[in-house]
């Protein structure tokens, strides 16, 4: 079941997502055409540790997956989530989705963002815009004795509004002294389904939405999750708390 975090478990969640929005704030200014996504990972690993923190993704392993081999998630066009930093240069035009995690006293922070690397097409940014926003509609939702669907329901509804599609595959999640836990929380559905929200429940909410196709496909490396139609992708998170009137967004800068 969903956990209901104390006033001071929001505390310390708190602490591990203001070093998160830092990590995603202070990479923005380094995206530009010709720098190594390796590079970024580096960038961010150094200032997580630099906060007596820890990177949440590095190391991280399901039950049949080889461990996640770096501090960043970098997805670039295609690629929806999951993207391994290395030697891939960024070029004009691209679109770059930065996830990032953090652990620290005993609990997870989580958040992502879509950058536009130099000039990028109208269609590109129109997928960012509409993204983003479907994320702050779902956020919208996240209050007490709302259903988790009213969530899922905004997102989709915003998304599908402009011609784009959800991935239906991966969802949003619980967080706390786990990265990932209950509930999931689909990007798609009806309204007014699932659990009824609780003050003080701590949620990862992020849609991840496709140009072309809802459908994605795993690659070789057991982590990197692609579009199967080619077309690109963009992701957006914030960690938030559940509260009576509005939620609370932990992941801002």
């Amino acid at each position: 079941m969903p956990i209901v975090k104390t006033d001071s478990e929001i505390k310390l969640i708190s602490e591990s997502c203001k070093i998160v929005a830092e990590v995603l704030y202070r990479l923005k200014s380094y995206i530009r055409p010709g720098i190594i996504t390796k590079e970024l990972d580096i960038i961010a690993e150094d200032l997580i540790l630099s906060k007596s923190a820890k990177p949440a993704f590095k190391g991280y392993k399901t039950f049949d997956s080889v461990p996640y081999p770096a501090t960043l998630c970098i997805s670039v066009n295609d690629e929806v989530v999951h993207g391994i930093p290395g030697d891939r240069i960024l070029q004009e035009g691209d679109i770059v989705s930065l996830d990032c995690g953090v652990f620290k006293n005993g609990y997870y922070g989580d958040a992502a963002v879509t950058y536009s690397v130099g000039v990028i097409s109208d269609d590109k940014k129109k997928l960012i815009e509409v993204t983003e926003d479907a994320l702050y509609k779902g956020i919208e939702q996240a209050i007490e004795n709302n259903r988790l669907s009213d969530i899922s329901y905004a997102i989709q509804s915003r998304v599908e509004r402009d011609g784009f599609s959800v991935v239906r595959d991966l969802t949003g999640h619980g967080i706390g002294k786990q990265l990932h836990e209950e509930p999931a929380i689909p990007n798609y559905g009806r309204k007014g389904l699932g659990i009824k929200l609780k003050k003080n429940m701590t949620l990862a909410i992020e849609p991840m939405v496709n140009m072309g196709d809802y459908r994605i496909k795993l690659e070789q490396d057991g982590w990197t999750i692609k579009t199967c139609d080619g077309l690109p992708s963009a992701h957006f998170e914030h960690t938030i708390v559940v509260q009576s009137k509005k939620a609370e967004i932990l992941t801002v800068y």
